[in-house]
């Protein structure tokens, strides 16, 4: 009887916590808010990789002006408006914006070692108004297989 009670309260309160919201791919500046940054598994000799994410929650305009990380020697934004060697994407105020595959991401750029997926590496997002934001770039599953 007590394993079984114990057992019922061990579900209840995994039922309790499975209902909250994870944030764990949530980085919050003081203006925005970059849902999961990620790329895609690269092979052994990649030399680039494709970083889409997401903005939301925008109080008033900004802009990606730089990304920092110590896996990449540099990066670029890639895609419709996009200029050779600069980042500068706009953030309006109250929209959501995206980075992503299908249109204008952000290119990684002299890789230092392949992405591997299921991991994390730590990349810095830098800000017209909101300065610098340390994230978590994760790896998901590879394109290429």
């Amino acid at each position: 009887m007590q394993r079984r009670t114990l057992l019922r309260a061990g579900l209840a309160s995994g039922l309790v916590l499975a209902g909250l919201p994870t944030r764990a791919c949530e980085f919050f500046s003081a203006n925005l808010r970059v849902k999961h940054p990620w790329t895609r598994a690269t092979p052994e000799d990649a030399d680039s990789c494709v970083v889409c994410m997401v903005f939301d929650e925008v109080q008033e305009d900004d802009r990606l002006i730089g990304i920092q990380t110590p896996i990449a020697t540099g990066a670029e934004l890639v895609g419709p408006g996009a200029r050779p060697g600069v980042i500068d994407f706009p953030i309006p105020r109250g929209q959501v914006s995206a980075l992503s595959e299908a249109g204008t991401h952000v290119r990684l750029l002299g890789l230092a070692l392949p992405m591997e997926a299921a991991r994390v590496y730590p990349i810095q997002l830098v800000f017209e108004r909101g300065g610098a934001l340390r994230a978590d770039l994760s790896v998901d599953y590879a394109r290429f297989r």
